[in-house]
This record gives structure tokens, C-alpha cells and sequence, in this order.
């Protein structure tokens, strides 16, 4: 048993055995890349520095799956499976089109469940109320991309919406039965450790069960690339993330589940930090720190409130009654 609440260890309590994700693509987009919201994306992204090869939108959203459950089955002996919408914002359509691919991926007996990944600014009462729908009878994970709680980082990445429009979308989805993930992406060199540290107080506040925390990757053709080799910025180096992420899991609550607890690009597109260590060895690692340690999630969650989201809050209201 690791001294984190591990996201494997959480589904294999739910369904009495192992439960295997199979990444799709859907053939989304991001509203932040057709010029909706913005043009160009945020800056640190290249969706091919996290989606496996076997997830490409030319091949059809069915065969994508029967590819997968067919691998998995072969290798792991895998009997339940969550069809994992992964690339871009899979929550970017007509709500029709949405239901349409929703149900294709439920199709197959052994799958369970859904995961999708979206932005806070892609989901709306109509959208919810499918998903609403579909979680009366399956396992509906809707991820959010957070990846910061200060506007001031949102803005250096081109995110495209603030902090607020993610609180939005959060209580929206709450008590309709969804699952609420968020995804959080440590090491922007617009923030300071204890701002860093801090997220661990605002997400624990929230109604958000299930997190995702990366470090800050830089990789090839991106914005943050041009940045990076006009003017390098500190990325953490391995040891001293492995310090960082276990105090911040130590302030996380107990009740979050984690299903990511670091980022690991392709070698080929790949420009820092260079760890030179497989996903094997890092989570030995961890499981070894936090044993060296004696420590264990939650071990510093006191419950208290966010003093940072108190006066995030506040200034949103009187900037509403200005």
C-alpha cells in the first residue's frame, strides 16, 4: 500500500479488481487554438509530450478502443477498462455529437466508465446534463485543466481563462454525480514554492476528488520553447522535486485521489529538465521518499481554508459591485 491515495488502488476498491484506461482521440480541437478564445494554444503545449502513439484521431474512435482492450487484455490479463478522451478539449461540440462519441466508447461490456479531459470554459448546463445522465449507470471522470490558481501565470500561458471560470465550472459540475479531476502543472517561472505549495490548500478546499500534478516540462516546437532558449528558466531538477512533491501531498487532503504525480515527455521532443529516468523509477522514487520520511498524504492537511482563495473571492465581489 503506497502512502498516497493512488488512483489504481482507487478503482481496484471500486470494482473489486484492476481497471485499465484506453487513451482516445476523438478528433477535438481547442477553443484555444481555432480562435475562439485564442489562437496558438497555450504556450508549454505539444499534445504529442502526453498521448501515447496509439492514440491518433485517423484511426476511428471504435477501432482506437478495440485496439486497446485487445493490448491490454494481452498484456495485463485486464478485464474492466475507463475509455480515457485525452488530447485537446473533449468536451469542444454540439452536445449531439458529444452523446454520439460518449456512447460509441460504452459500447464494449467491459467498459465501466468514462474520463474526459476538458477546459473549465467547454462545459455548460446542457453539456453536464448528458454527463449527468451518463453517470447514473457508468464512471464519469470530468478533468478540468487548471494548471495554475493565479491568474498571473494563466496570463503568461495563454491559458485563455481565469481562475474564477475554473471555480465555475467546478461548482456547476458538483452533486450531479460526476467525478471532478483537475489538472495542475508545478514550476512556472512566474510563481514562487510557497505559491506552489499554496494550491495544495486551494484544491483541498474544493469539491475536486481526483488531481493531476506535473511538473513543468519544456518541449520542442512550443512557445515556451522560443522562451526558454532566448532567456532559461530554473525547471526542477529530480531530487528536488521529489522533495517538493511529497510536502505538497503532505498538505493535500487525505480524500483526493492522485492519478498523476509527474510528467514524462518523449525523449525526442524533450528539452528540460532531463531526468533520464523512466516512469518505473520515478515512482519508486517517491514511494521511497515518502518512506524515508515516514510521511503520508494529508500528514499536514489541517482543513483550514485558503487564505489565498478567501481573498481571491472577495475581490471578485467587490470587483462586481464596483
Amino acid at each position: 500500500m503506497r502512502r498516497y491515495r493512488a488512483f489504481g488502488q482507487y478503482l481496484k476498491e471500486l470494482y473489486g479488481e484492476r481497471v485499465y484506461k484506453v487513451n482516445v482521440d476523438a478528433g477535438f480541437t481547442c477553443p484555444n487554438r481555432d480562435g475562439t478564445v485564442g489562437m496558438g494554444g497555450c504556450i508549454y503545449c505539444n499534445n504529442d509530450s502526453f498521448r501515447p502513439q496509439s492514440c491518433r484521431a485517423v484511426t476511428p474512435l471504435g477501432e482506437q478502443i478495440e485496439n486497446g482492450i485487445k493490448y491490454l487484455r494481452k498484456r495485463y490479463r485486464a478485464n474492466k477498462f475507463i475509455v480515457y478522451f485525452q488530447p485537446y478539449t473533449n468536451t469542444y461540440a454540439p452536445v449531439d455529437k458529444l452523446e454520439e462519441l460518449y456512447y460509441e466508447a460504452l459500447k464494449e461490456p467491459s467498459v465501466v466508465g468514462l474520463a474526459i479531459g476538458t477546459r473549465p470554459d467547454c462545459v455548460d448546463e446542457e453539456k453536464l446534463r448528458l454527463l449527468q445522465k451518463i453517470a447514473r449507470d457508468y464512471f464519469v471522470l470530468v478533468e478540468y485543466g487548471l494548471q495554475s490558481i493565479y491568474d498571473k501565470t494563466l496570463q503568461y500561458i495563454n491559458r485563455g481563462h481565469d481562475f474564477q471560470c475554473f471555480l465555475d465550472a467546478v461548482y456547476a459540475t458538483e452533486g450531479r454525480g460526476i467525478h471532478i479531476g483537475a489538472h495542475i502543472i508545478v514550476g512556472f517561472p512566474t510563481e514562487t514554492i510557497d505559491e506552489m505549495m499554496e494550491m495544495a490548500k486551494v484544491v483541498s478546499e474544493l469539491p475536486i476528488g481526483f488531481l493531476k500534478i506535473h511538473q513543468l516540462q519544456v518541449v520542442k516546437d512550443t512557445v515556451m520553447e522560443q522562451y526558454y532558449r532566448e532567456e532559461p528558466f530554473y525547471t526542477f531538477q529530480y531530487e528536488e522535486y521529489l522533495d517538493f512533491l511529497v510536502r505538497f501531498i503532505e498538505r493535500l487532503s487525505p480524500d483526493i485521489v492522485l492519478q498523476r504525480l509527474f510528467a514524462t515527455a518523449p525523449d525526442e521532443i524533450l528539452i528540460a529538465p532531463r531526468w533520464d529516468k523512466n516512469r518505473h523509477q520515478i515512482t519508486r522514487d517517491i514511494d521511497l521518499k515518502f518512506e524515508s520520511l515516514n510521511t503520508y498524504q494529508g500528514r499536514l492537511y489541517s482543513g483550514e481554508g485558503s487564505e489565498f482563495l478567501k481573498q481571491y473571492l472577495r475581490a471578485k465581489e467587490l470587483s462586481k459591485l464596483a
